[in-house]
């Protein structure tokens, strides 16, 4: 059966419940996810949301990180949060015949979480480890400095993961806090399915969450990004240039042209060796080993952004080249083998994609998060099929907003000097 919508209540509260069953194996699965709960939540933290995840993956107060881990790994059950941008998410995961104790640990794990000074310390030394490490993670660099570029003076331009001074900065009261604030059923949304009945799903939904207070919940905003053009350059000791280059797309989650963008998209530069941009900057020219675009619609935000690796001497070409493939494809448009190239893979991957129970849950969840519906993706490549070449470059022309480009540049520290027989 395909994924249905309904409802459960818990604590006086009607949570939305998206489930799908199947029992071609004896599984079940559960994600909760908590809307505007993610890094944009972080308020004066930034990194607080993902350190509270993972200070929920530390177990209860009453098992301790080994116990907790010792009870699902004799179970063989999987239980782990995230935080993304916009949400906070518990996974769940097992035999469906062990799945009520998976519920029973995860509605512990909601009630009494291990916060205490030793998980704490532990989470921080680690988190401090990993940013660390990633100081010499030039693409990583590259990003954040294009996400300042595009979304001054927001959320979106504080790293996800915060600072070394960031998480330095925490205390245990803060995650303590963030918790209370933002694990509330008026934020829910439960994702489940496998194999038991809708009724079994709502009892389970309920079990687990009963710990949690209503609380409140807030619109999530929206933040345009930039088209101010701007460029930034950071020096580091590297052997080659990371160029990340991003603009406006003015385009919402739910607008129904969204297929359009996907088929753009795809041509312009997410389909790998058949893209323009991988055609003109690697193998017309040589100067990347890659060279990627795509066009992010999110709810809190909307804009077109790609990047490339180049050789130190071939990065002002490189930009040069990335300018004049984008005006090209906007002026001009696809051509209709592009667009019968977009259309074969993008119709006949989609099974790849609906395989598991899991990638089925995902897409239901997308599919009412976003705002278009359950039952979209199909009606989505309906539309692709019928797109006409006309039609998709008439859209590609309405949207000269990404010729307005910021580009993020990681170079050496400084420029290569010639050598005598070059002056």
């Amino acid at each position: 059966m395909s994924a249905v919508l309904d409802r459960v209540e818990i604590n006086g509260v009607e949570v939305p419940l998206i489930f799908e069953e199947e029992r071609l194996l004896p599984i079940a699965s559960m994600q909760v996810v908590f809307r505007y709960s993610g890094s944009l939540a972080d308020g004066e933290h930034p990194g607080l949301a993902r350190f509270s995840a993972r200070m929920m993956n530390e177990g209860t107060k009453r098992l301790g990180s080994t116990g907790f881990a010792k009870a699902l790994e004799e179970r063989a059950i999987s239980l782990s949060a995230h935080a993304g941008t916009e949400t906070f998410v518990f996974e769940l995961s097992s035999l469906k015949e062990v799945f009520g104790k998976g519920i029973e640990l995860f509605a512990d794990l909601l009630e009494e979480p291990n916060l205490g000074e030793e998980s704490f310390k532990k989470v921080r030394a680690t988190t401090i480890g990993s940013l660390m490490r990633k100081e010499s993670d030039y693409d990583y660099q590259a990003s954040l400095l294009l996400k300042k570029l595009l979304f001054e003076g927001t959320p979106l331009a504080k790293p996800a993961d915060g600072t070394v001074e960031d998480i330095e900065a925490l205390e245990p009261k803060d995650v303590a806090a963030f918790l209370d604030d933002h694990l509330v059923l008026h934020r829910a949304i439960i994702v489940v399915g496998g194999a038991m009945s809708l009724e079994e799903a709502k009892r389970f939904a309920k079990e687990a969450l009963k710990p949690l207070a209503p609380g409140k919940a807030e619109p999530l905003p929206f933040f345009e990004a930039s088209g101010a053009a701007r460029s930034a350059t950071e020096r580091k000791p590297t052997e080659q240039a990371y160029i990340y280059f991003g603009a406006p797309f003015a385009m919402r989650v739910d607008d129904p042209q969204s297929y359009k963008a996907k088929v753009a998209a795809f041509i312009l530069g997410s389909s790998g060796f058949g893209s323009r941009l991988m055609e003109e900057v690697r193998v017309k020219r040589g100067l990347a080993y890659s060279a990627y675009g795509r066009i992010v619609l999110n709810k809190s935000s909307s804009y077109f952004s790609g990047y490339l690796q180049t050789k130190l001497e071939s990065q002002n070409e490189a930009e040069k080249v990335v300018r004049e493939v984008i005006a090209s494809f906007v002026k001009r448009g696809a051509t209709l083998k592009e667009l019968e190239d977009a259309k074969m893979f993008l119709l006949g991957s989609e099974p790849l994609r609906n395989e598991t129970l899991s990638q089925r849950l995902g897409r239901a969840f997308n599919e009412y998060y976003k705002g278009l519906g359950l039952g979209y993706a199909k009606k989505q490549l309906e539309l692709i099929e019928a797109l006409t070449l006309e039609e998709l470059n008439d859209f590609i022309r309405s949207h000269p907003e990404i010729l307005k480009l910021s580009f993020a540049v990681i170079t050496n520290e400084r420029e290569k000097s010639p050598t005598k027989s070059e002056k």
